[in-house]
């Protein structure tokens, strides 16, 4: 494994790891405070202050006026986005966080192999082959097994 594709892998883990901690600190403080939608418009606030913090800090504010030539379609990206927070802060806490994430990994597993095997979105087509998909297999095998354990 190469260090760049180590690197990739290991801020993807990091990523990872963050989503059941995410789930689990706005489903908090969306019972603290009475409303998951509240506390996703907090958790959107936040978002916004630091992605625009290293905006700042990396590539600066000239990328925002190539925006609005973009294909519509493209800003979908942040409806799913809010759509997963809101579902994650209202569901976890009433289904618990790894019943909810393993969910997530499923549809993510399902999403990224239809993404791949048709090569969506601009992205690198790489067939669902055999082997592939006994991989996902038993990824999703695994999950299961964690939940039942």
């Amino acid at each position: 494994m190469s260090p760049e594709t180590l690197r990739y892998a290991l801020v993807m883990l990091a990523a990872g790891i963050g989503i059941p901690v995410l789930a689990a600190l706005n489903a908090q403080l969306g019972g603290r405070i009475g409303s998951p939608a509240a506390a996703a418009a907090i958790l959107f606030v936040v978002a916004l202050c630091g992605a625009v913090v290293v905006m700042l800090a990396t590539s600066g504010t000239a990328a925002l006026a190539l925006a609005t030539a973009q294909p519509k379609h493209l800003f979908l990206a942040g409806l799913l986005v809010a759509f997963y927070v809101l579902s994650i802060t209202w569901v976890a806490p009433k289904f618990g966080i790894g019943n909810a994430v393993f969910f997530v990994i499923l549809g993510q597993m399902i999403s990224a192999s239809l993404i791949d095997q048709f090569g969506l979105f601009g992205t690198v087509q790489k067939s669902i082959t055999l082997t592939r998909a006994g991989g996902i297999g038993l990824m999703v095998a695994g999950l299961g097994l964690i939940q039942r354990g």
